[in-house]
């Protein structure tokens, strides 16, 4: 598609307002296309001339100089896009990834009635989805007044999964091409992690959190796993330390003394994600395991003492329907997880040609929005209350991910990530740290190399950037 943006400085909106409604679309800003979306700016309006294949709608705004200009150029594209395709994206201009956090700015400014209409009359946002911004947030601030100034969570990326996923943008690697890298891949880990524990110690910071992911961490055998859990044993002080999460998220890799293993090291919580109870739907997303397998692993993680299990699902995946849907997110509370996490599927970039036929069929997106409307129902219903969430660039209808738990089983790593709340030192390949000045709220991020093969090649470099570390903390006091 064609974006033009003509005499005025908001591109950036317009390019992810675009993105909402061709999400699917690579943005370019010349040339003809079937999708042109003309945007200009004069001395006293607004123009959005847009044309969608063969249909065509131009709106034109008069400027109040009082009012926010970014927004009234959002919304005045947004009108034109949603009455050209007839889809309004129930977050209305809103393309940011942490709304609850956008949230809770606006009820410091306005008091919690004031960001709510905000967000309903200038953002355009349904009173639904505003109603579950608020909800996420008054407990995600719970969770955030528990963090201290010298605070900080440990995050550890094991980037290996018995196969990929078709939907999944994570660093991952299947374990039939690295194998051959685990087990020096471990190796280093450990020497990261122990440089990071020393470095944690000699700046007399606080962990509150460790959370392994990846990738499946419990791809790694149970003696690897071991060792990892003995190196941050003896690397860092786990006095204060709230929670230990590992993401079991694979069912075929989770065994007895794998768990077994977690629990002895003191994790107090998993997740064994089933994405979905369909074995026709789990086929079509490349995995390798069925929905039983799911129950087995569940169950067997039950026996092993686990209190704070976790399911993921994903709404909108191929194969998958409502009926289907539901019945996963049902069997998830029959099963009693502690915690259900349900996302939105975020489309890849190239995913396939568009066409007229698919640029108008609404199909997919509304689908996704009923399975999402139903989750947040039903789990409301049954006890849950949404603890934190975030919204992905290019999600199926623009709609979020967001973490439903029972009574205190809110995992606190998964809010202070999303929030910033404090520092994050993360290892191995693909972590980013980030770092926090508490006073100013700065951040600043360390990079990590992507790929394992990057990490053990150059990881004399891994260890050297970690410098950085006690170089902010030392800038900051």
């Amino acid at each position: 598609m064609i974006l033009k943006v003509i005499n005025h400085p908001f591109e950036y909106d317009m390019k992810n307002l675009c993105t909402i409604f061709f999400p699917y679309e690579k943005i370019r800003y010349d040339g003809d296309e079937d999708i042109v979306i003309i945007t200009e700016q004069n001395e006293n309006t607004m123009l959005v001339d847009a044309r969608v294949f063969d249909k065509t709608l131009k709106k034109v705004h008069t400027i109040d100089r009082n009012e926010d200009m970014a927004t009234a150029m959002s919304v005045l594209l947004y009108d034109v896009l949603s009455e050209l395709l007839g889809f309004k994206p129930t977050w209305g201009i809103l393309f940011g990834v942490r709304p609850a956090k956008l949230m809770h700015r606006f009820s410091e400014c306005y008091g919690e009635q004031g960001a709510r209409d905000y967000f309903i009359n200038n953002f355009l946002a349904s009173p639904q989805k505003t109603d579950l911004a608020i909800e996420v947030m008054k407990h995600e601030n719970e969770i955030i007044s528990l963090s201290r100034e010298n605070s900080f969570s440990l995050y550890v990326s094991i980037p290996f999964c018995p196969t990929r996923c078709s939907y999944c943008s994570f660093v991952s690697h299947s374990i039939e091409k690295t194998r051959r890298l685990m087990a020096p891949y471990v190796d280093l880990l450990c020497k990261e992690l122990e440089e990071t524990g020393r470095i944690a110690k000699a700046l007399n910071l606080r962990l509150e959190t460790i959370y392994f992911g990846g990738g499946t961490p419990t791809t790694l055998e149970a003696d690897m796993i071991k060792r990892l859990f003995d190196v941050i044993k003896n690397s860092f002080d786990l006095s204060y330390l709230r929670e230990y999460t590992v993401e079991a998220g694979r069912p075929d890799t989770v065994t007895k003394d794998k768990l077994l293993a977690l629990k002895n090291a003191g994790v107090t919580r998993i997740s064994i994600n089933p994405q979905s109870f369909n074995d026709s739907v789990l086929d079509a997303i490349g995995r390798k395991h069925s929905a039983q397998q799911t129950i087995d692993a569940f169950m067997l993680a039950r026996e092993c003492g686990f209190d704070n299990i976790n399911m993921d699902f994903i709404a909108g995946l191929p194969k998958d329907d409502l009926t289907s849907f539901k019945s996963s997110v049902n069997k998830a509370i029959e099963l009693g997880a502690e915690s259900i996490t349900v996302h939105t599927l975020a489309l890849k970039s190239s995913a396939y040609m568009v066409t007229r036929e698919r640029t108008f069929d609404l199909t997919d997106r509304i689908t996704t929005s009923d399975m999402v409307d139903y989750s947040n129902e039903l789990l409301s219903q049954n006890n849950y209350y949404p603890y934190y969430m975030y919204r992905q660039s290019k999600s199926l209808g623009n709609l979020e991910n967001v973490g439903w738990c029972k009574d205190k089983m809110d995992c606190l790593y998964n809010v202070y990530m999303m929030d910033e709340t404090h520092s994050v030192f993360a290892v191995g390949a693909g972590a980013v740290t980030r770092l926090k000045d508490y006073k100013t709220g700065k951040i600043e991020r360390i990079y990590n190399y992507k790929y394992p093969y990057e990490y053990i090649d150059d990881f004399d470099e891994i260890i050297s950037r970690k410098g950085r570390i006690t170089e902010f903390y030392n800038e900051y006091k």
